[in-house]
């Protein structure tokens, strides 16, 4: 793997074509000086961008690219576009798997790039991955095919980042009571462990705080409400601190995230899935970036799905993508300097 330099751009991938991917790209292309955006060029067909640019009456200029190299000079007059041919036509809000290898094929290259040094990050459109499974896709979603793209790499971990608010799921994609079995004190002390590191290596935060919220009602009530603390994660958090991470928990879940409690921690571990993603998006749905620890590579997303209901309509919002982008920016640029140290509670 090599380092990327401080010029090299951002690789954007495809994501499910008839989602809303595309008009994502094309608009954070079109607010690039207002939202003072880094270079970043797209993984896609640039036959189908320019379509629909003109179908939604936005205009935006493509320019087909050879290499990442050619983005700096591009970018100010054209969304640069790495050409990766759709062998379908794409209908708005209809995904068709004979383009799920396409789609598949942009992200093995958007890591090949950034793995050598010629992308500084990748950042990944949301798939659809009933179509991807319909294609012959293997794995439950993106952050595991992007750990299998990368040999040796440990289990990835999941955060989703608002200012102010970090967030870490333990369990991920699995029904709740399929989360609950699984959840075991090793699981959490891996999650703390990456979280920390990444916070410190990734988010400039010198001594990271974390807290770690409890499975039950009021974390178990001492065992009145449940074991899982007693049992399972308070022997986690020990675990943590006896490792030297400032850990705080297990913390009851409903007082954990009003603005009082955040002050007190840098990111959150939570017990599964909607205990992490509730909070989050209540607070701001709109600028939601998921970031995958434990990579070799930086990796953001939009903190969203593909939105097949307004897709082609004109109707979506770049915030998140735009927030995902300057994201990977700023942790590629703190990695690259190996800025281990930083403000304390630095807000992404």
């Amino acid at each position: 793997m090599s380092k990327p330099s401080a010029a090299a751009p951002l690789a954007l991938t495809m994501g499910e074509p008839a989602g809303i991917g595309g008009e994502l790209a094309l608009k954070a292309w079109l607010g690039r000086t207002e939202a003072a955006l880094p270079p970043f060029f797209v993984i896609d067909d640039p036959d189908r961008l320019a379509l629909l640019a003109r179908g939604l009456g936005l205009r935006a200029a493509i320019e087909r690219i050879e290499d990442p190299e050619e983005v700096p000079s591009l970018f100010a007059g054209a969304l640069p576009v790495l050409c990766e041919r759709l062998p379908r036509a794409v209908r708005a809000g209809r995904p068709d798997p004979a383009n799920g290898p396409a789609v598949i094929a942009s992200i093995r290259r958007a890591v090949a790039l950034a793995l050598a040094g010629r992308a500084s990050a990748v950042v990944t459109s949301p798939i659809h991955k009933k179509s991807l499974y319909d294609a012959g896709f293997s794995y439950p979603g993106h952050t595991e095919f992007l750990a299998a793209l990368v040999e040796g790499a440990p289990a990835p971990v999941m955060m989703l980042v608002i200012p102010g608010l970090r967030v870490v799921p333990v369990t991920i994609h699995l029904p709740l009571a399929k989360a609950l079995q699984s959840l075991d004190a090793d699981a959490i002390v891996h999650c703390g462990k990456v979280a920390a590191e990444a916070l410190t290596t990734s988010f400039g935060v010198a001594e990271p705080t974390l807290a770690v919220a409890g499975l039950n009602p009021h974390a178990g009530e001492a065992g009145g409400l449940g074991r899982e603390e007693i049992e399972t994660i308070a022997p986690a958090v020990e675990e943590l601190r006896a490792a030297g991470i400032q850990t705080l928990g297990p913390l009851p879940a409903d007082t954990l995230f009003h603005p009082r409690a955040r002050a007190r921690y840098d990111a959150v571990l939570c017990m599964y899935h909607d205990q992490a993603l509730i909070p989050l998006k209540t607070i701001d749905f709109e600028h939601g970036v998921n970031v995958t620890l434990g990579l070799p590579f930086v990796r953001t997303s939009p903190d969203h799905g593909t939105a097949f209901d307004i897709a082609g309509k004109g109707m979506a919002s770049p915030a998140s993508l735009i927030a995902a982008l300057k994201l990977a920016r700023e942790i590629a640029a703190l990695r690259l300097r190996g800025n281990a140290v930083g403000a304390k509670r630095v807000l992404a």
